[in-house]
């Protein structure tokens, strides 16, 4: 007899891949999804079960995937070690993350190369069942524009250099999946093909780069913008900058922060409607203070000042965000006349695709991995799946 490890009873909405279903069942496997379909058509010899019912007013979508974010509840990916991992990866289910790019910050190499290492060392024996999984690594910096340097700590900033690249990536056992950088910097074109070359995202952020500089950088392979509009050359009408070119070049992905906060809510839309929600990734960029309170915590050997939902460093500079996934849905959807469907493309869909990983993850589709958020209606978590284990349950 097959034993079944979980039956998800969909009685509300299933955002699905191209459509949205109701009153579906979902099997689950082993951590995969065995087997979908209409509830009235559920196979009637199925026992040895642990069924959920999800009531009607409640909505199931794939799990979140986060590629740009430095920390939570405390923890940082530059602290360098397997507990600050854990500790990020078992907090973003409740938010609805199910997976995630480990995201560095300038600094000194030495402190970059420890965080990789460690990176590498946790995918090899702690990457577990049960809590978010890490993808690999953002790595944010140290190549970009001290112009732009927004919260990266300028004193550690360095041109593109292939060969430090090499080095650092052979740390990372190659799992530095996504790089931002500054394309106008000496050597950055070629650092921008390198990376292309070898399955590397490159992602202009960070950046100073003109229309033409842009362009050349889009011919040697980039695919990605970091936190459209901020820290980066910014639309003109004489000079689209990084931001005019980023809504330009359909090449390009952009990343969104949708706090409010980092881009008004009528800039998401303009966004939207230039990119399409083809084009964009919702992100948090979040810092390690998201979750605890009001105070003043560490970014990458900067004080980092936290309250009214805002993460500041002394001189006022933005320093990353402590916003939740399952909000940004909320405040985009606030934002833009879009559909649940067309926000959860933006949070699941689009980085799965962008990752090349859209084969097992990204979606509610049988074959992939069982990561699961369950939203209400006011879009809060009540229950999120990693790779088919409840990893949170509201209450």
């Amino acid at each position: 007899m097959k034993i079944l490890s979980l039956l998800l009873m969909v009685h509300g909405k299933a955002i699905l891949e191209n459509e949205v279903a109701e009153s579906i069942y979902i099997l689950i496997e082993n951590g995969k999804i065995q087997a979908m379909g209409p509830i009235h058509a559920l196979p009637s010899h199925l026992t040895n079960v642990e069924k959920i019912d999800i009531p009607v007013n409640q909505s199931v979508v794939p799990g979140f995937i986060d590629v740009h974010i430095h920390g939570a509840a405390g923890a940082d990916t530059m602290d360098s070690s397997i507990e600050a991992l854990e500790t990020i990866a078992k907090a973003l289910p409740a938010e609805g993350t199910t997976s995630f790019l480990a995201t560095t910050i300038t600094q000194k190499h030495e402190n970059i190369e420890n965080a990789l290492r460690n990176t590498a060392q946790y995918l090899k024996s702690n990457n577990t069942l049960g809590i978010a999984e890490i993808l690999g690594v953002h790595l944010e910096g140290p190549f970009i524009n001290e112009n732009h340097a927004g919260a990266q700590p300028k004193e550690y900033i360095i041109n593109p250099d292939i060969e430090l690249f090499k080095h650092w990536q052979a740390l990372a056992d190659g799992n530095i999946k996504l790089v931002t950088l500054a394309p106008e910097l000496a050597n950055g074109t070629n650092f921008v093909r390198y990376l292309n070359e070898n399955g590397v995202i490159a992602s202009i952020g960070h950046s100073d780069a003109r229309y033409e500089e842009m362009e050349s950088a889009v011919n040697a392979g980039a695919k990605q913008v970091t936190h459209l509009f901020n820290a980066m050359r910014g639309l003109h009408h004489r000079e689209p900058g990084v931001a005019g070119s980023a809504l330009l070049f359909k090449e390009l992905m952009v990343e969104l922060i949708a706090d409010g906060i980092h881009v008004r809510p009528e800039v998401m839309k303009l966004i939207i409607n230039a990119k399409g929600t083809e084009g964009v990734i919702l992100i948090t960029d979040a810092m390690r203070a998201k979750c605890l309170k009001n105070g003043t915590y560490d970014l990458g050997g900067q004080d980092v000042a936290v309250a009214n939902g805002k993460a500041l460093l002394a001189d006022g500079t933005l320093a990353g965000s402590i916003l939740k996934m399952n909000d940004s849905i909320k405040n985009i959807l606030a934002a833009a006349d879009i559909s649940l469907l067309e926000a959860v493309q933006m949070a699941s869909v689009n980085p799965a695709k962008q990752l090349n990983i859209y084969d097992r993850k990204g979606s509610l589709s049988v074959g992939k991995d069982a990561d699961f958020t369950i939203l209400t209606n006011d879009y809060q978590v009540e229950m999120t799946l990693c790779r088919g284990e409840i990893a949170f349950r509201k209450g």
